[in-house]
């Protein structure tokens, strides 16, 4: 199961990647119509539709890029059936849908399918759209239906799947969103406590994108508190109203960052450039624009100890705000450029103590994280396990590299067992990922003539053979041998 989990954290980075852009541009362009000159602003517009067009879409992100990651030759037949799972969900499941089908108007139809485009959706068709790939990309129909053989009839497939589950969701969707908001509104009674088991949950529900309901409680009017509305119209009482947003400014400018610092300094050396570029970006648009996502999607699944130790965190912080009674609020997400507006409103009660809470969190945050992540030996991205690579010369031409890889491949693939033996191929950053019928059948030794720094039998189906930072090469050459 961990392994899965790691599998499916590295099959998010790839939509993650993209995510601290969209960040910046949507909270710059956020906080410029804050200003007179910014209201009907053209490029304000502009940033802020461009942001948007990403961050309001990770569901559809999601499915794409675990279906792509978490199939098995990576095939782009797999993305496109993980859209065509979200397709089908969400559509069959939007308001207007929901409507026609119970007969009501829309304004009646449960507000729980208003958020059914979400993280959680797109990851739950990102891993169906994958099963069914590997299970249905190399199944032969009758002659007359060959056209819709192999990998064409995965999306097929895919969307009868995608089908069945929109029924069962149908009934249960409502019963989780209306948990939840019930939830939300028993723990808002419990003072500073419920705000921090407010803040606990919120972080918790982010890989489902569920956290917008209990959002729902404590920021709008459904249970009567409307937190950031009354803020920002300087109504309520001072040093009560925005006690549900003022805690996240130092998880969010300060210990989210510094978890991406401590992710960096983990990392392995020949990896860092790589991990620094990401978490720079990501650590940047947390701080200035208080979205996180990209840094808790680079860690959430590779390592559920860590995001279990991040919503404990938020809470805490959300408590200590609230017990104090110190408080901000945001109109957007509680980073720099929403501090700054928020700061001088009369509804903002020593805004300045969240900045030292936030310094302490941030060391906080480095030194749990660093400490949990090398005692644990958590794999964080860039701590994938190294290999020696392979000695192949820098001025070695490109015609002779791939034919080493190809030498490679092909012996380590006779050494398993081959074609009636081996059953997957993947890839981490220096390893072979490999699932065998029968472990009897693999020649170990064999596969270390060819130089290999080491192999890992996990288990009596799976084996890891360590090749190096040329591991894609050996993977892609061994795909090529299957598909013969």
């Amino acid at each position: 199961m961990m392994n899965y989990l790691q599998r499916l954290g590295r099959s998010l980075m790839l939509p993650v990647a993209v995510l601290p852009a969209a960040a910046v541009l949507l909270g710059v362009g956020a906080w410029m119509t804050n200003f007179p000159w910014g209201e009907d602003s053209v490029i304000a517009a502009f940033m802020t539709a461009s942001g948007e067009s990403i961050i309001k879409n990770m569901g559809v992100l999601f499915a794409l890029g675990v279906a792509l990651g978490l199939s098995k030759d990576k095939d782009g037949a797999a993305a496109l059936s993980g859209l065509v799972a979200f397709l089908v969900i969400t559509s069959v499941l939007s308001v207007e849908s929901v409507a026609d089908l119970t007969q009501i108007a829309t304004g009646e139809v449960n507000p729980a399918y208003d958020v059914i485009e979400n993280q959680f959706i797109g990851i739950l068709s990102g891993v169906i759209a994958s099963i069914m790939y590997n299970r249905f990309s190399h199944v032969q129909l009758p002659t007359a239906l060959a056209f819709f053989s192999g990998k064409r009839l995965v999306p097929i497939v895919t969307a009868a799947v995608m089908m069945v589950l929109s029924a069962v969701f149908f009934f249960i969707w409502p019963f989780v969103y209306n948990g939840l908001v019930t939830f939300g509104t028993w723990i808002s009674q419990l003072d500073f406590i419920g705000a921090g088991l407010y803040g606990f949950f919120n972080r918790l529900l982010i890989p489902t994108g569920l956290h917008h309901a209990l959002n729902s409680v404590f920021w709008f009017d459904v249970a009567g508190i409307d937190d950031i509305r009354k803020f920002w119209a300087g109504e309520g009482e001072l040093g009560i109203t925005g006690r549900y947003q003022a805690g996240f400014f130092p998880i969010m400018m300060f210990g989210v960052p510094a978890a991406a610092l401590a992710m960096y300094h983990t990392a392995h050396a020949s990896k860092k450039k790589q991990i620094g570029s990401l978490m720079l970006a990501a650590g940047f648009a947390a701080f200035l624009t208080g979205v996180t996502e990209p840094i808790e999607f680079a860690f959430m699944f590779v390592a559920p100890l860590l995001f279990v130790v991040h919503a404990v965190l938020t809470g805490l912080s959300l408590a200590i705000a609230a017990f104090f009674q110190w408080t901000a609020g945001f109109s957007f997400s509680a980073g720099l450029l929403d501090f700054v507006l928020g700061f001088p409103l009369d509804m903002a009660n020593q805004p300045y103590m969240l900045l030292i809470q936030g310094v302490i969190f941030g060391g906080l945050y480095y030194v749990l994280f660093r400490f949990l992540i090398v005692k644990f030996n958590l794999m964080t991205p860039g701590r994938e396990p190294e290999g020696e690579g392979l000695d192949i010369s820098e001025e070695t031409t490109e015609t002779a590299g791939s034919s080493q890889m190809a030498v490679m491949a092909s012996t380590i693939y006779q050494a398993l067992g081959g074609d009636d033996n081996v059953v997957s191929i993947d890839n981490c950053v220096t390893r072979l990922r490999l699932e065998v019928r029968d472990m009897t059948k693999v020649d170990q030794a064999k596969i270390k003539s060819t130089g290999v720094p080491g192999i890992n039998v996990v288990s009596n189906y799976n084996i890891q053979v360590v090749v190096g930072t040329q591991v894609q090469f050996v993977a892609d050459e061994m795909e090529k041998l299957r598909k013969k």
